[in-house]
């Protein structure tokens, strides 16, 4: 008997050395960035919100801890019903954001090895995975592309609001969205002989300068443009040159004399109805990064006119009397980059009003939708805000409050989000 026990004992101990390399990962406390390093994960916490799950795991459960460092890694999909399901595939993840990569929970940049559609949105290798932390609603960017895809812009990001598993553990609500890139299902223009520009106060782009013309909050006079297409190494000096000419060329225009002339003025140089649609949103959702200007895209085909455009970013200070209070009765966007002087223009300014009057019906429907974001987002709330506290962080943050609606329930907080947002109607129905 003795010999049988010391054997079954020694088994036991075999068996425990074979498994040391399985770690259970315990539960950590709200506000934690990332799950710890080192971990393996046995299988897959089941998430139910109503929303489909991302999961992601990195090589060895290596923590994603900078904007430059790739981390190797496997995504997948449950689609909780509404999508299909999409089987692991390989690819790397690091961080992204300005501010928003300061914040507690992290947006994520994910790069497929091979193209492939996610969640009914078209192939592609590039994904962008928004926190939305310090909205509290969860869905300023959901209204804001939903408005934006009502207009005559080309290209508007598609997104799903997700849970995202990392490396076996539930971070929170995200939104899944495609990133802004050049290709035939995004900014579609050619490889070759288009270019993408970004105007944007951060000036972290490789190659980049400041146009004199025009205004903006950052600098009062000048405006900051980088090229975010072709890349950088693909950007010859020729090219350089060119790009830096031609918005020259086109904001002296702008700003010379007879910038209105129909034949010879700035309707020569710029898509005069993605300019006034790209504004529009901004308007509507009374967001003044137009003005800094912050995530601001327009892209051309060489030889061919500008156009504005695409939306991107909204989840800071949009439908906030808190960030812009005259959006109580004014405009947010009057003096915004060029349009400062488009707006001088009694012509433009006509199209402009009648275009609000023609968008108003489908405008006017937008409420709707977010009593059916705030039914499906219901849940996700109670478990993303259980984990993360937007008004505590931002209070520890350098009292950060940005939204105005940080320390609001999610109810209470989509409901202002409703008023203001049928406020800003009326009041541009008033004021255009």
């Amino acid at each position: 008997m003795k010999t049988r026990i010391l054997f079954i004992s020694f088994l036991l101990l075999l068996l425990a050395g074979c498994r040391k390399d399985i770690i259970i990962q315990k539960p950590e406390g709200p506000g934690t960035e990332q799950p710890q390093e080192d971990t393996v994960q046995t299988e897959d916490p089941v998430i139910e919100t109503g929303l489909p799950v991302v999961y992601i795991n990195t090589d060895g459960a290596r923590a994603i801890k900078s904007k430059t460092v790739e981390v190797p890694a496997t995504i997948k999909v449950k689609g909780a019903g509404g999508y299909a399901d999409q089987m692991p595939l390989k690819c790397s993840v690091r961080g992204r954001g300005n501010t928003t990569w300061s914040w507690p929970k992290k947006p994520y940049l994910v790069k497929l090895k091979e193209a492939a559609p996610m969640l009914g949105m078209p192939s592609h290798k590039r994904w962008v995975l928004l926190a939305n932390f310090m909205d509290r609603t969860m869905m300023r960017n959901l209204v804001s592309m939903k408005v934006s895809s009502l207009t005559s812009l080309a290209w508007t990001p598609r997104c799903v609001p997700v849970e995202l598993v990392l490396n076996g553990r539930h971070v929170g609500n995200y939104l899944l969205i495609e990133q802004v890139r050049v290709s035939s299902e995004r900014v579609n223009i050619s490889k070759d002989n288009g270019f993408l520009l970004e105007l944007d106060f951060h000036y972290d782009n490789e190659f980049q300068w400041i146009d004199s013309h025009g205004s903006c909050d950052w600098r009062k006079l000048g405006i900051p443009f980088g090229v975010k297409h072709p890349d950088a190494e693909d950007l010859s000096e020729d090219r350089k040159i060119f790009i830096k000419s031609h918005i020259n060329k086109v904001a002296s225009c702008i700003y010379g004399e007879g910038f209105a002339d129909p034949e010879e003025g700035y309707a020569k140089w710029i898509d005069v109805d993605s300019f006034i649609d790209y504004w529009l949103v901004f308007e509507i959702m009374g967001n003044h990064e137009l003005r800094n200007p912050g995530s601001v895209f327009m892209y051309m085909e060489e030889g061919g006119k500008l156009m504005a455009g695409p939306c991107w970013d909204f989840d800071w200070g949009v439908l906030s009397y808190n960030t812009s209070p005259g959006a109580r009765s004014g405009l947010v966007n009057e003096h915004a980059i060029w349009y400062d002087r488009l707006l001088q223009d009694p012509a433009f300014r006509q199209k402009l009003r009648e275009r609000f009057l023609e968008l108003l019906p489908a405008l006017e429907t937008i409420p709707q939708q977010i009593e059916a974001w705030r039914a499906l987002l219901s849940e996700s709330a109670r478990l993303n805000f259980a984990m993360w506290n937007p008004a505590q962080d931002a209070s520890q943050n350098q009292g950060k409050i940005i939204n105005g609606d940080e320390r609001m329930t999610f109810d209470e907080a989509v409901t202002l989000l409703s008023q203001i947002y049928q406020e800003r109607l009326v009041v541009l129905r008033n004021v255009l």
